[in-house]
């Protein structure tokens, strides 16, 4: 399995900054094969961490009547990445209405994550996508937790940027 190997640059070369990149760099590379290279930018812990504890607090000042639609703190942070774009979707095309609800009320308890729309024949299925480390860069993480937090913040009423601020 390939790993993402630390090298540094040395003005003529990419380098293993230690003889254990190095070992992992003999194990992974060819002598004399080219290979594709793209920087890398660790996403921050600190920002997750942010993050994460923002839609907790954000979850916690839930009136009553939204604790039916996201009764957990993950079930608003998923439901605010479909909200936001930040999902895959599967569409199922039904032979009738009738059949369209049927399928809708069969899917729906297999993720109680995931957002089911049914429309006349066709059933929309959407789930968040992974904002884990290894899912999601640290640009796109950024723009997610942005758009999300912003998203709970009109769900909420509260100012842009309140949600995030509670937090820090």
């Amino acid at each position: 399995m390939s790993v993402p190997i630390t090298m540094s640059w040395d003005g003529e070369a990419m380098v293993p900054v230690s003889p254990y990149w190095a070992g992992r760099a003999d194990r992974q590379f060819v002598i004399g094969e080219t290979y594709k290279m793209v920087e890398h930018h660790d996403r921050s812990q600190a920002s997750h961490n942010h993050y994460f504890a923002s839609i907790a607090n954000a979850w916690n000042t839930l009136p009553d009547d939204l604790l039916v639609e996201y009764p957990t703190a993950e079930h608003l942070r998923k439901k605010m990445l479909v909200k936001c774009g930040y999902a895959d979707e599967r569409s199922i095309v039904c032979a009738t209405k009738a059949d369209a609800e049927r399928l809708a009320a069969f899917v729906k308890p297999m993720d109680t994550y995931a957002v089911v729309i049914h429309s006349e024949a066709v059933v929309k299925v959407f789930t968040a996508q992974s904002q884990g480390m290894k899912a999601m860069g640290k640009r796109e993480f950024q723009e997610s937790k942005e758009a999300v937090l912003a998203a709970i913040d009109k769900l909420l009423g509260v100012d842009v940027g309140a949600t995030a601020r509670a937090a820090a």
